[in-house]
């Protein structure tokens, strides 16, 4: 048992002056020969990280400290990439997780403990006020006096197109967000609690639709399918209540062709697509491109794996 002991030990250290090694390379002023380096350290994977944060403080030249950012930067994404095709593998696109993992942009070492625990508190002060005699309508101004009143959620309508305004840990944080991460967190709650509350995607706008589980879906048109939403919702509005004829009057308005996706709940793929594009929208907007950049590459990986519908 010593000897192996001591082997794993010898081993370590090897492993670690190697990285070591690897590290005091990146101050080479030859671009190939730091390019090289840089995609051997990056092999290393998360692992690594805490090496190269301790190079970071150590490093006295801001080129070789920006260039430690770059690389751990890189090693992050890497990971989050993997994590998203986790997600798109999985059976059911849990839709808290997905929102979770779109945060790690510009979080990555992000702790969800805080953000589950509010979501379980939400969860549970509403679950105790439903019970099965409750109309629809009557579920949702539960939810509406739980989230907006109790907890004092509410839309953030200045610097519309700030990143923090597509991220659920600032909106936890904050308690203020945008549309898409207000709709998004409205729908985790209603899901958890078993309600069929599920997104749909309009031009400009992003709400809810509360499905009618019991109708009955006799025909294949899409536009049959609309006789299955109840109600729709707007949680950026306070979760204030509208029709479908409302929707037709804003296209109108807006001078939109009238098309009956707009009226369906999309999945919670496509949701998180949804998410995806409007964040990197906004970092475009915050001249943070480099972010913008990952997300866009997040967006074509669930582009092209997104799942095809079932017939």
């Amino acid at each position: 048992m010593r000897q192996v002991s001591h082997l794993r030990i010898i081993n370590l250290e090897l492993d670690t002056n190697y990285i070591k090694s690897l590290i005091a390379l990146l101050d080479d002023p030859d671009t190939s020969v730091f390019e090289t380096v840089a995609n051997k350290i990056i092999e290393e994977g998360n692992e690594i990280i805490p090496f190269l944060e301790d190079a970071w403080e150590s490093a006295h030249e801001p080129i070789i400290q920006n260039r430690i950012e770059e690389i751990i930067g890189s090693i992050q994404f890497n990971k989050l990439k993997s994590e998203f095709s986790s997600w798109i593998s999985s059976p059911n696109h849990d839709l808290l997780e997905g929102t979770l993992l779109v945060s790690k942009i510009q979080y990555p070492e992000l702790d969800p403990k805080r953000i589950l625990e509010e979501i379980e508190n939400i969860r549970r002060d509403i679950w105790l006020e439903l019970n099965n005699s409750l109309t629809a309508l009557e579920k949702v101004k539960i939810i509406n006096h739980v989230l907006f009143d109790i907890y004092k959620y509410k839309p953030n309508t200045s610097d519309y197109y700030s990143p923090r305004n597509y991220l659920i840990k600032d909106l936890v944080e904050s308690k203020k967000g945008g549309a898409v991460i207000l709709t998004i967190f409205y729908a985790i709650i209603s899901q958890q609690l078993g309600l069929p509350i599920y997104c749909v995607s309009i031009p400009h706008n992003f709400v809810l639709a509360y499905e009618d589980r019991y109708s009955v879906d006799l025909f294949e048109i899409e536009f049959e399918e609309e006789r299955r939403v109840l109600f729709y919702i707007n949680p950026f509005s306070q979760g204030s209540l509208f029709s479908a004829n409302e929707i037709k009057f804003f296209l109108s308005q807006q001078k939109i062709e009238d098309n009956p996706q707009y009226y369906l709940p999309i999945s919670n793929y496509e949701a998180i697509q949804q998410l995806v594009y409007n964040t990197k929208i906004a970092f475009q907007r915050s001249n943070q491109n480099a972010k913008a950049s990952q997300l866009q590459k997040i967006y074509n990986l669930l582009q092209d794996q997104k799942p095809k519908p079932i017939k």
